[in-house]
């Protein structure tokens, strides 16, 4: 191989894969935490090491020409295995001192995770750990979390995951808003209460109908993608709402609404990457992560 034609640097590369897949300089300085003139600079330097010109430029948004095209796969192959270099580093790693990213829905991050992350602090107090709380499923694969506490089975093949336990979603509201609205003691009853949704009405009303619940959009009157915000809402007196019994149990204020209703399964999933699980300090987490969780405090 002729090193010696090997010569723009990996920064300028990424630079252009990222503002590539990002769509426009700005996002892609976000995304890679830059200024929006230092990665202009890097993809005009590339531009100018390799002769040819990679973007056209029509006001603020930025096409790829056909030099781009061509040599867009060939970086997302380059970043791919920088991607599988830095995941096979990390994982070597044996040290537990640094950084672990945890990600997990908003409602498990602010409710469950802050006494099992004292818990490791007191275990492992060099550990710092940042906590992604987010209801999309993060990307393990890329990066995007080290660790994630999940509600679905993992399917990538390079994941090792971990059914932890089997937990149960249950009907709450507040005790304010059931003295004033009254206790429902059928699901029958529920056709005149008013329902916080977790999405648009119309997405979950099929499963709700499916289990016969006779509940309409007109039940619906609040919705909210955050499980943070629609439990606070319902502690708020503003309607009855689905929680995780390991939340919904913590709250003096809140009630189970008809107790004797069949509780929704919610599986806890832990799932890291492979290569990352050989980490030391990755294990030592996703360890007491497991063990915490699996504790079935009813």
């Amino acid at each position: 191989m002729n090193w010696q034609s090997v010569s723009f640097d990996w920064n300028q590369a990424r630079a252009f894969l990222v503002t590539a897949e990002e769509g426009s300089l700005s996002a892609a300085a976000r995304a890679l935490g830059l200024t929006q003139p230092t990665l202009g600079r890097q993809v005009s330097a590339l531009e100018a090491e390799l002769g040819v010109t990679l973007f056209e430029r029509v006001g603020r948004s930025l096409t790829l020409t056909q030099s781009g095209l061509e040599l867009l796969g060939h970086v997302k192959a380059m970043g791919e295995a920088a991607n599988r270099i830095s995941l096979t580093a990390s994982g070597q790693s044996q040290g537990i001192d640094g950084h672990v990213c945890i990600s997990a829905s908003d409602a498990v991050s602010s409710y469950i995770l802050p006494p099992i992350l004292k818990q490791l602090r007191e275990a492992a107090p060099g550990i710092e750990i940042e906590v992604l709380a987010t209801n999309s499923v993060s990307d393990l694969q890329q990066r995007e979390a080290d660790i994630a506490i999940r509600h679905v089975r993992p399917e990538q093949p390079d994941l090792i995951a971990k059914l932890v336990r089997e937990s149960f979603a249950r009907f709450y509201a507040s005790k304010a808003y059931l003295n004033k609205n009254g206790r429902p003691q059928t699901i029958d009853d529920f056709v005149g209460h008013e329902f916080i949704g977790f999405d648009r009405p119309d997405r979950f009303l099929k499963h709700f109908s499916e289990i016969y619940l006779p509940l309409t959009t007109q039940n619906f009157k609040l919705t909210t993608m955050s499980g943070v915000v629609g439990w606070e809402l319902a502690r708020n007196d503003l309607g009855i709402i689905i929680m995780l019994e390991d939340i919904g149990r913590n709250f003096e204020d809140m009630e189970q609404v008809i107790p004797s209703f069949e509780p929704f399964p919610v599986p806890i999933w832990l799932a890291t990457h492979r290569e990352l699980h050989t980490s030391r300090r990755i294990r030592l987490v996703f360890d007491l992560l497991s063990e915490a969780l699996s504790a079935d405090k009813s």
